[in-house]
């Protein structure tokens, strides 16, 4: 990491195919000195693996049970997310990375935020121009600029070069600027309970993947504090459906209801929440 060369452990950590595109298979292996997993292969050609109609967070699809599941989630966790990053920031400047079709920077707008956003897929940026929104397709594109909040919600995971992206993050923000970091959490049960079926694994669009130590100890290197952790409980429940149609073929919402009841219950006694939002200030 920062001041370390990243180091591979040899030994795989589990071996899973990509379920949403191409089926091929990829191994998860640790970095050696943190608890934080890395995607090998890299495949050269990443971005066709995001071209499929399936990927959510890239339409405004409410079609199929699960994407109205999510839709529904994700309108009401705009505000919350909102809710808890106001407990500790007055609006301000705002940008947001993998703003996906701009529902967040919209709402963060409509509270009184100047925001900004980062959005590579083409498609997602153009559904984003119908809610009066200009999302930049890099964040190079902001260079020199400052923010008071930097969100990533489920991006870092999907980030080539971690060092270079926190290093160029912690240039945005202001001093006391707040970084927000979204993602999954290989340590909860739920990762645990489906091994290579997992949805968050997300091979080979999730290239890290973070436990609770990991992001602290990636975020520490660079100088940022950790003042708060929020679990995202709808996560588990939207992974499992997912987990479990990878699993069986079938989303089967009766046993994911229960099964992500019984991950955020484990959870409550291990904090080892199916995905988290950390929020670190400069």
């Amino acid at each position: 990491m920062a001041g370390t060369e990243i180091e591979i452990d040899n030994q795989v950590f589990i071996e899973c195919r990509d379920f949403l595109v191409s089926g091929k298979k990829f191994q998860l292996f640790p970095l050696v000195g943190f608890e934080i997993l890395k995607t090998i292969p890299v495949p050269q050609n990443l971005a066709s693996y995001y071209e499929s109609e399936n990927y959510i967070s890239h339409t405004d699809s409410s079609k199929g049970i699960t994407n109205r599941i999510y839709q529904l989630v994700k309108k009401y966790m705009l505000d919350q997310k909102l809710n808890w990053i106001e407990a500790l920031k007055s609006p301000g400047k705002l940008l947001e990375v993998g703003a996906g079709t701009g529902d967040f920077i919209f709402n963060a707008k409509k509270r009184g935020w100047q925001v900004s956003g980062v959005e590579p897929n083409k498609s997602a940026r153009n559904l984003a121009i119908l809610k009066d929104l200009d999302l930049k397709n890099e964040i190079s594109k902001f260079d020199g600029e400052k923010f008071d909040v930097i969100c990533f919600w489920h991006v870092l995971e999907h980030i080539t070069d971690l060092e270079e992206e926190i290093s160029r993050l912690k240039g945005l923000l202001n001093k006391n600027g707040i970084l927000v970091i979204a993602v999954p959490n290989f340590k909860s049960y739920d990762a645990k309970y489906y091994r290579e079926f997992w949805a968050a694994y997300d091979f080979p669009r999730h290239l890290w993947h973070f436990s609770q130590n990991g992001i602290k100890k990636l975020c520490s290197q660079f100088d940022f504090d950790l003042i708060n952790t929020k679990p995202l409980i709808f996560d588990a429940y939207y992974v499992i459906l997912l987990s479990e149609k990878n699993k069986t073929g079938s989303s089967n919402p009766v046993k994911a209801f229960f099964c992500g009841w019984k991950s955020n219950q484990q959870a409550m006694k291990t904090s080892e929440y199916s995905s988290l939002v950390y929020f670190f200030q400069k």
